[in-house]
């Protein structure tokens, strides 16, 4: 994991936000509808969504593997005068508890292609019954738009990128509230602008 862990080290470095600061749409859409609980941030990043949900008044939990992003999420969150809980390292070693949340949002949550599915089930068990699931992530049609515009960011191997089949796999105890594949334009900081294809999913845990 060194060379991942250094990779996300690397992009979160610098002075700017490489996702922006801002929340992405689709979270900020579907959040709104919910009422505020505990939620979960896997593969959080810089901090831009759990800021956004701890200012929305949810008990905002996040995770990473890199440092670096911790860093810039925390002081995202002290400037918007929130606190939020960011821990670092692979989930399996955190300290995470069953059922301890009410919602789980997985935005451009890429993990390695080889245990993405693992982590998804890992992740049900933390979701208590009637918890909500709200994802957005690339589609495995994306590589058409990437190899017309790299600006708009993501994986390059079709395994990392998702399908409403895997969606369903992953998440098979879920009713669906929504589960579609879009085309949507995307401007969201330095890597990801442009026309993209992703999987849009919101899940109600039975």
């Amino acid at each position: 994991m060194t060379n991942w862990t250094q990779r996300w080290d690397d992009r979160y470095k610098s002075d700017e936000f490489a996702y922006g600061e801002e929340p992405n749409n689709y979270l900020n859409e579907q959040i709104q509808k919910l009422n505020p609980g505990t939620i979960l941030f896997p593969a959080e990043g810089e901090g831009r969504n759990a800021v956004f949900a701890a200012k929305l008044g949810w008990k905002a939990s996040a995770f990473d593997i890199s440092e670096e992003g911790k860093i810039k999420a925390l002081k995202l969150a002290e400037v918007n005068h929130v606190s939020i809980d960011y821990q670092v390292g692979e989930l399996e070693t955190l300290n995470f508890k069953e059922e301890q949340f009410d919602a789980i949002a997985l935005i451009y949550a890429h993990f390695p292609a080889g245990f993405k599915s693992t982590i998804h089930k890992q992740l049900d068990k933390l979701l208590r019954k009637n918890g909500i699931i709200i994802f957005e992530a690339f589609s495995k049609k994306h590589l058409d738009y990437l190899a017309v515009n790299e600006k708009v960011g993501g994986p390059k191997d079709i395994e990392s990128l998702f399908s409403i089949e895997e969606i369903k796999a992953d998440f098979p105890d879920y009713e669906i509230i929504e589960l579609e594949e879009k085309e949507i334009q995307l401007h969201e900081g330095l890597f990801h602008n442009g026309t993209g294809s992703v999987i849009r999913f919101v899940g109600m845990k039975k």
